[in-house]
């Protein structure tokens, strides 16, 4: 959208140029055939990727998805997002009310819904819709190629038409984007009650109105890190925090001893799974009405110093994390708030991530990078000014000098 000033029998008018936006039904596809075809993240994020970095290659090949949402002048990224996906969402069911369920299972399972633990690839996730019981009136297929022409059918055939008509009357009525955000947000599942154990890929019942965590450094592990957290209870009976203190690359995560320090108490819990880190209950005072407020602050402690690591993470298990909020002496009302105290062995850079793959949040970057932080005099330290969502990981990472 760009503006132009006209000057005309001295009158100043202002007129609104729109950009021209593609919403042919080839354009949506190939938007829709990239998004099914990631690994590493849900349709939800990469669209809201496309949305606030105009440069990179998810806006290049879903702008014919998320490009329209520009009719909603004021709204954020992140809203954008969810009517882009809340749009998706209503046509899939509509396709599965005409269709039946087999049509809507395959997209289900191309664009990870139906509340299944897909796996990464397009055709493992096939490869899993063969043994859903009920996917099929008759014994399953002994390979996915059915599934892959059915897949075919559906996006060419079915959803990239409608998604395509409806984009270009959005594009010219903001408003009406309103209702398809409404069912993106009703698609999130529900939280369950924080019990003893986090429910597998369930969401703790508490809102963090801030989050602070302050990490000490030995040579180049994480030797303390002490977490202060102020929550909200999303429903009655809250009565705990799962916690997890881990660090490091994925393929070798430990937990780390923890203590509680003020309003929590420790219990631990085998992980679900052999060789699972150890769940970590800090179990509060009494039991939490939904929207009591509550604050407890924990302690974890590592006495391997050899372990070397690469960032410290927080994972958002929970209803999210306020937007920064500072007083007037800058300290930190509300938000997430990361420090680090480095000892001799201090990293040659470190930069904050935010809803990256840990492929991602490891790659430095460039010289002037918004995300770089200043290391003074052995710390570093970030609040992130955007609230935290659900399921998505936020934290510093850091890169050592090499020998």
């Amino acid at each position: 959208m760009s503006i132009i000033a006209a000057k005309r029998e001295g009158v100043v008018s202002i007129q609104v140029v729109r950009k021209r936006v593609s919403c042919s039904a080839a354009a949506v596809e190939a938007a829709l055939r990239w998004l099914a075809v990631r690994k590493d993240g849900r349709p939800l994020r990469f669209l809201r990727y496309a949305i606030e970095d105009p440069a990179s290659e998810p806006a290049a090949v879903l702008g014919a998805l998320v490009r329209p949402t520009e009719s909603m002048t004021t709204a954020t990224p992140e809203v954008r997002a969810l009517a882009a996906w809340g749009l998706i969402l209503d046509e899939i069911s509509r396709i599965g009310s005409i269709r039946g369920s087999a049509g809507c299972d395959i997209l289900n399972a191309a664009f990870r819904l139906g509340g299944v633990e897909w796996e990464s690839t397009l055709d493992e996730r096939f490869g899993q819709l063969r043994n859903l019981p009920g996917a099929f009136e008759i014994s399953p297929p002994s390979t996915t190629t059915p599934m892959h022409l059915a897949w075919r059918r559906a996006v060419i055939v079915d959803l990239a038409p409608c998604l395509a008509r409806n984009l270009e009357a959005l594009v010219r009525d903001g408003e009406a984007w309103r209702f398809y955000v409404e069912i993106a947000r009703a698609s999130f599942p529900e939280p369950r009650a924080s019990g003893r154990r986090a429910p597998a890929g369930g969401l703790q019942a508490v809102f963090l109105e801030r989050q602070l965590v302050a990490v000490e450094m030995r040579r180049k592990t994480v030797y303390r890190r002490l977490t202060v957290r102020n929550v909200v209870a999303c429903e009655d009976g809250v009565d705990g925090y799962v916690a997890r203190a881990l660090t490091g690359w994925a393929g070798g995560l430990a937990s780390l001893p923890v203590k509680g320090i003020f309003g929590c108490r420790v219990e631990t819990w085998p992980g679900a799974q052999p060789g699972d880190p150890m769940v970590v209950d800090l179990r509060f005072p009494k039991p939490l009405r939904k929207g009591e407020r509550h604050e407890f602050i924990s302690l974890a402690c590592d006495d391997d110093l050899d372990e070397e690591r690469c960032w410290v993470n927080v994972d958002v298990d929970h209803h999210g994390i306020a937007t920064r909020e500072m007083d007037g002496e800058g300290k930190v009302t509300g938000g997430l708030s990361v420090s680090i105290t480095f000892d001799d062995c201090v990293p040659e850079a470190c930069w904050w991530y935010a809803e990256q793959t840990e492929y991602e949040r490891m790659v430095r970057p460039p010289a002037g990078d918004r995300r770089l932080l200043e290391i003074r005099r052995g710390v570093v330290e970030h609040t992130f000014l955007e609230p935290c969502h659900p399921r998505e990981e936020y934290g510093i990472a850091f890169r050592w000098p090499r020998p």
